[in-house]
């Protein structure tokens, strides 16, 4: 990398480019100097690359800002050029609906406005447009209410600019800025409420009006913006380096900035109601997401000092460099730690990386960057991250009981996967207590899994060493034997089933063909000895064939997958061929997991009989103390919806190539056309056409497109007739999916539930969640432990308060709510159906409330 590459890439940190010099001002003039040269000779390597850094390291736009404005005192045509360019990406960003290229660009030209590079009154004229464009969405006869979603981005947009250049607006055109103030109140008057139902990390779901007097995120920020205001747009989180250059940036020309166009709205304008309503608000949440729903998992004195506006600052940088930097762990954890921030922020970073792990219907990466990312922080930061996250992880898990199922399943991954990369080390003993509480019991379930999870990624003996200093733990480790075949020779089994496993293995050694093998049992087994004995035979074996490993598993399944084909046609054999399965790798919930997985990729099974399998009495007393029977149903509804989503992108790319298709064809077709259109001279006579052996070369071409043209229609026909396929089976399988929870459900409620609650008597205030009380936790000095730990929310350690049959209930509605949220897109689409054969009077009100709260979707309607 060139030395001027160097130098604006590494801007503000401190490292050996600036010889270790960390002032930032110096930083700037030795990078203004270089590059300032480097412009004559190669400005158009300069302006993009420069442009690029300041739109992928946005926590250092103050300083890029600076660089520009001092670079606009000799080279007015280059910056001219750089702010037109800006402009015209804002633009393209606007109508490409690409969030964080709005709202990284509005904050570059906020603070090119404080470098003098463009003028503060053009600025507002943006502002200006995104305000007017959300008042309107939000009206009820001009706009589009449902769109909601983009209107408040629009306007966090605006107040998010304001921590970088609202001080300069203030001073140099009040008038204007207060109108916008003005207009943004407005807003927030006419706008509705965005309540957090269903996507709450800590939400109960019988809980009616939690957060009801709550702020929004939009009306927190709101808030945090006239705090800010009220001090004088003073604040310690954005370095104001244009100050040390202003006697030298006030002689710089300001530029025009051409004013910006809001997409149209989404549709014909009008209120909607009901199920349309629902569908294009969910359509524009997740074009228009939500950033952050904040976690308040530590004591508030541990970010006490810091102003309200500075959290929300600091979580921006944060976010910001997850986002940008997400294909460099390292890169990532090194910006984070030095954030241009003159305070301490390990707990803020924590709870923000946390937020994002953990948030709503999903995070914006993969659960296996975060755990990375944490890792490479307790390495960077050895004497302060690792006690941060680990009283992050003892506060949560003093919350375990009203976190969402989902979270839950995310915190049990991550934590595992965590304690892998540290030797297992953990404080065992502080959970030991767990033991005293009933099997059902949250967090006796959490550490459970935990342990569970970490078998997995270890070995059986390696992690009972790690509970040494726990011992009575062990109870809660797996099974640590292996496969169990029922037809071993130490098995009492019958003999003769044991003989014709011994004959099937001696085939397979043989290398029999699946022909041969479906014959010899179409012939010599079934007749003789039934259904079941014969599937137990087949299935038991070849899994005891194809336990040595995954390939093994994978090799005997494409080999002889076949046979078990054809012996399970519909779904009560399959439902049995499952139980086999589960039987055989009884003690290994993951392998079971992964035969399932592997055999309904393989067609041998059906998602039909895997949700029937899961809602069988074998497993419905498993609900709430394993895992097991949900991992399995989380695989196989993944799976499916995977199928509709990759046809659904192979079908956009196959219409595209249709176009691109017919484009050639007619080009072909014209080319031949006006080839044979032509006059030509040949042995001095005129003959309509060109040369023949063009004409003939030019009918190959056109022959070839047409049948390229053909043959990528018939695709295209052959994936949609697929896809319709697809979304039949998609649709029973939901339909099948909730009408087991409803039956599932149904006579536990009734039993359970008092008043329409699960929650028992006297205890309510126990179990009840408390957003507020996660935020004020106190902690012990040394270690870091919550004072407040305890294994029921409340304030001493005692019996958990929810008997069996309350608990199953509240997991088993808790999955089926993380269930809709995860699928609302594909599951809106069905909505009609779902709400005559499912959703009907009958249903029970907490089961309507799951399903809703997972849909967002508001239960008035």
């Amino acid at each position: 990398m060139s030395s001027w590459r160097s130098l604006l890439l590494r801007l503000g940190e401190k490292c050996p480019e600036y010889a270790g010099n960390a002032d930032f001002k110096d930083q700037i003039d030795a990078c203004h100097s270089l590059v300032r040269r480097e412009i004559e000779h190669s400005g158009d390597d300069v302006f993009p690359f420069l442009l690029q850094c300041a739109e992928q390291l946005p926590h250092k736009i103050p300083l890029y800002g600076t660089l520009i404005g001092l670079l606009n005192l000799e080279n007015e045509e280059f910056v001219s050029k750089l702010v037109e360019s800006t402009q015209i990406n804002l633009q393209d960003a606007l109508e490409t609906g690409q969030c964080n290229k709005i709202r990284i660009l509005m904050r570059f030209l906020t603070v090119l406005m404080c470098s003098k590079v463009i003028q503060p009154s053009a600025l507002v004229v943006i502002f200006e447009s995104l305000l007017s464009s959300a008042a309107t969405t939000v009206d009820e006869e001009k706009g589009i209410p449902s769109w909601q979603a983009r209107a408040d981005f629009y306007i966090t947009c605006i107040l998010s600019c304001l921590p970088w250049g609202g001080a300069e607006l203030v001073e140099q055109v009040p008038e204007e800025i207060e109108r916008v103030m003005v207009g943004v109140e407005a807003y927030l008057s006419i706008r509705r409420r965005v309540s957090d139902a269903g996507v709450s990390v800590f939400e109960d779901i019988e809980e009616t009006n939690n957060g009801v007097n709550e702020k929004d995120f939009l009306e927190d920020l709101w808030s945090r913006v006239q705090d800010l205001s009220n001090r004088g747009w003073k604040l310690d989180s954005v370095p104001r380096l244009h100050l040390s250059f202003e006697a030298q940036l006030v002689a710089g020309k300001s530029h025009d900035l051409s004013p910006v166009s809001c997409p149209e709205q989404p549709g014909p304008p009008g209120a909607l109601s009901g199920i349309a309503f629902g569908r294009k608000k969910h359509e524009a949440e997740l074009k228009y997401p939500q950033r952050i729903r904040r976690l308040n998992i530590f004591p508030s004195n541990k970010t006490e000092d810091l102003q309200p506006i500075d959290r929300f600052v600091v979580e921006e940088y944060l976010l910001d460099v997850l986002f940008f930097l997400n294909g460099c762990r390292k890169e990532c954890a090194a910006y984070m730690v030095g954030l241009p921030v003159p305070f301490r922020y390990e707990y803020l970073m924590a709870e923000t990386i946390f937020s994002q792990l953990l948030l709503l219907p999903q995070p914006p990466f993969r659960p296996i960057y975060y755990t990375l990312v944490i890792i490479d922080l307790c390495k960077a930061l050895p004497g302060a991250f690792p006690a941060v996250i680990a009283g992050a992880v003892r506060a949560l898990f003093d919350k375990i009981t009203d976190l969402d199922m989902e979270c839950r399943t995310r915190l049990i991954l991550w934590f595992s996967h965590h304690l892998s990369n540290f030797q297992f080390i953990w404080p065992w003993e502080e959970w030991a207590y767990v033991l005293d509480l009933p099997k059902w019991a949250p967090q006796r379930v959490f550490v459970q899994e935990v342990l569970e999870r970490e078998v997995r990624l270890s070995y059986w003996d390696k992690i009972k060493q790690s509970i040494e200093n726990a011992p009575a733990l062990e109870e809660l480790l797996p099974p640590r034997g292996g496969p169990q075949f029922k037809y071993s020779a130490e098995d009492g089994t019958d003999p003769t089933e044991r003989a014709l496993s011994l004959e099937l293995k001696d085939m397979v050694k043989g290398r029999k063909t699946a022909q041969e093998m479906s014959s010899w049992v179409e012939e010599n087994v079934f007749p003789a000895h039934g259904f079941d004995i014969t599937l137990g035979v087949v299935v038991q074996t070849l899994l005891d064939i194809g336990s040595k490993s995954f390939t093994h598993l994978i090799t005997v399944l494409e080999r002889y997958g076949q046979v078990i084909a054809k012996m399970c046609t519909d779904d009560d054999q399959q439902v049995k061929l499952i139980m086999e399965v589960s039987s055989y790798w009884q003690n290994s919930a993951q392998m079971t997991a992964i035969a399932i997985d592997r055999m309904m990729s393989y067609r041998l099974i059906s998602n039909l009989a895997i949700v029937r399998w899961v809602f069988s009495p074998l497993n419905l007393d498993r609900f709430h103390v394993s895992d097991s029977p949900w991992e399995i149903l989380r695989n196989a509804v993944s799976k499916t919806y995977n199928r509709i989503s990759d046809l659904r992108k192979e079908i956009s790319s196959l219409e595209r190539s249709v176009v691109l298709a017919e484009r050639a064809a007619s080009r072909a077709r014209e080319e031949l056309e006006s080839a044979e259109s032509k006059l030509s001279v040949i042995d001095g006579e005129p003959v309509l056409g060109e040369n023949p052996v063009r004409i003939k070369r030019l009918k190959s071409y056109a022959e070839k497109a047409k049948e390229e043209e053909v043959s990528v229609r018939e695709s295209l026909e052959a994936k949609e007739a697929l896809l319709a396929r697809a979304v039949d089976e998609i649709e029973a399988l939901f339909l099948s999916l909730y009408k087991s929870f409803l039956t599932a459900l149904a006579e536990p409620l009734h039993d359970a539930s008092k008043d329409g609650t699960l929650r028992p008597s006297g205890h309510a205030d126990d179990m009840a969640i408390d957003l507020e009380d996660s935020s004020v936790m106190e902690f012990d000095k040394d270690g870091e432990r919550p004072k407040k730990s305890h294994p029921n929310g409340s304030g001493e350690r005692k019996g958990y308060n929810l008997d069996e049959k309350q608990q199953w209930c509240l997991t088993t509605l808790g999955y089926l709510k993380a269930f809709t949220r995860q699928y609302a897109s594909e599951i809106w689409q069905h909505i009609e159906k779902l709400d005559a054969e499912v959703l009907t009077e009958d249903t029970h009100p907490l089961v309507r409330k799951a399903i809703y709260c997972g849909l967002r979707r508001p239960l008035e309607e």
